[in-house]
């Protein structure tokens, strides 16, 4: 069944209506105007079939929570749990008297995400930025000139040591195996329990020996359970499809290189990579790279883009353009990156290097590079501000929607301090 649109038809006089006792010149009341809502539930409404079934929830009110979550740097629970709280969040989200209870329950906003999945999400963000450019926080010409660079947004996943990887594969492969009803030879629940508890004591202790032989011992259980299931299921032909996932993970855990580009940092996250930043507090960051693009002067987000695997900066610097580009309807002709982007593969615009010297001959240009580091703070407030820091969906799908909704949430942010700054000074 199709959405439908918040119900504002009936009168009560005894209700008095928000749009009555919120200040008009609030930020949230000015973008909720700016907002082309209809366009966007034209677009969203295609992703619901038709048929006889629970009317799904006004998407206004589905795209304003993910927003202003974003905007906020909130969970879902607490997006759900403030909305209840704001009357300027409800009126953002299309209801124009005072909810005393939550819209929606917290896990549809999970669903909603994946409905409208990646491309969704790049539909919002161009919308943010046509805001930005209607409101006048940036003009065209500003579109023209960028800052591009690259982080990490690590995964919500444990720090992924040899023992744990091994106590939760052995875990993974016998809870399957009681799933399907293989009957394996030996569980050796209590066993890596306690060998993973003292591995971590003698860990702390500094006895680095009795620790390495503790995780041997771990791995060599592993290896006893693993070759007893794909014993068992040499007569289970049915299963092996359902296995052949867990099976090559614990396959690369026992005889992979442990220098190999293939090694696995999680059991259930596949495209987690340990990435190497050159921090002195952090040396290596467990996740997957984003590549950014914000304008020269202003800082607004054109382009927030997880990448797979771990590529070099300056073989991402074209993709990054060209969809800065498409989401922002304008052509880019010059941007500045740092060094870690010799040898770009970028040839349609004039890019400058931090610290070049070459080629640069007026001080309008020298300036354009010294600006180069000014994208730094804001993926700063990202990260503080917004849920760039760790990503908590699943799955690189989950990487791609975090990354382009903190895009839209600190273009939102940005645009918020601009009309309260405009209100302060009129």
């Amino acid at each position: 069944m199709k959405p439908n649109s918040t119900n504002h038809s009936f009168e009560d006089p005894n209700i008095p209506r928000l749009s009555k006792q919120l200040n008009p010149s609030h930020p949230l009341c000015l973008l909720a105007e700016l907002v082309e809502w209809e366009e966007l539930e034209e677009e969203f409404g295609s992703y619901y079939s038709e048929g006889n079934s629970r009317p799904p929830k006004p998407i206004r009110l589905m795209t304003g929570l993910l927003m202003l979550q974003h905007m906020s740097g909130f969970s879902d629970e607490q997006t759900v749990r403030h909305w209840v709280e704001n009357p300027y969040w409800q009126y953002f989200c299309g209801f124009d008297i005072l909810q005393w209870k939550a819209p929606i329950d917290p896990s549809l906003m999970s669903h909603f995400r994946k409905r409208i999945g990646k491309v969704g999400m790049e539909k919002i963000l161009e919308e943010v930025i046509k805001i930005a450019i209607q409101s006048g926080f940036v003009c065209t010409k500003d579109l023209s000139q960028v800052i591009v660079d690259t982080t990490v947004m690590e995964k919500n996943i444990a720090y992924p040591t040899d023992a744990r990887l091994y106590f939760k594969m052995i875990e993974k492969l016998i809870k399957m195996a009681r799933k399907t009803g293989i009957a394996y030879r030996q569980s050796y629940k209590r066993v890596t329990k306690h060998l993973l508890l003292e591995i971590g004591r003698h860990l702390h202790a500094k006895q680095i020996k009795r620790a390495k032989r503790k995780i041997k011992r771990l791995k060599t259980l592993l290896s006893r359970v693993y070759r007893d299931i794909r014993r068992k299921l040499q007569k289970r032909e049915e299963l092996k499809n359902l296995f052949q996932p867990l099976l090559v993970k614990a396959d690369k855990l026992l005889y992979s290189d442990p220098k190999s580009s293939q090694k696995i940092y999680s059991i259930h996250e596949n495209e987690v990579q340990c990435i190497s930043k050159g921090k002195a507090r952090v040396r290596y960051e467990f996740g997957c790279k984003v590549s950014l693009v914000v304008t020269h002067k202003q800082g607004l987000a054109l382009s927030c883009q997880a990448l797979s695997g771990h590529p070099y900066d300056g073989h991402t610097l074209k993709d990054a353009i060209t969809d800065a580009e498409q989401r922002s309807g304008h052509k880019i002709k010059r941007a500045v990156v740092d060094k870690g982007y010799v040898g770009h593969d970028a040839s349609h615009l004039i890019v400058y290097k931090s610290g070049q010297k070459r080629g640069v001959k007026t001080h309008a240009i020298k300036r354009f590079i010294k600006r180069r580091q000014a994208i730094e703070p804001h993926i700063g407030h990202m990260k503080a501000q917004g849920k760039l820091d760790r990503c908590f969906l699943k799955g690189f799908l989950g990487d791609q929607i975090n990354s382009i909704l903190c895009g839209v949430g600190h273009n939102l942010r940005l645009l918020f301090n601009f009309f309260q700054k405009q209100q302060a000074f009129a």
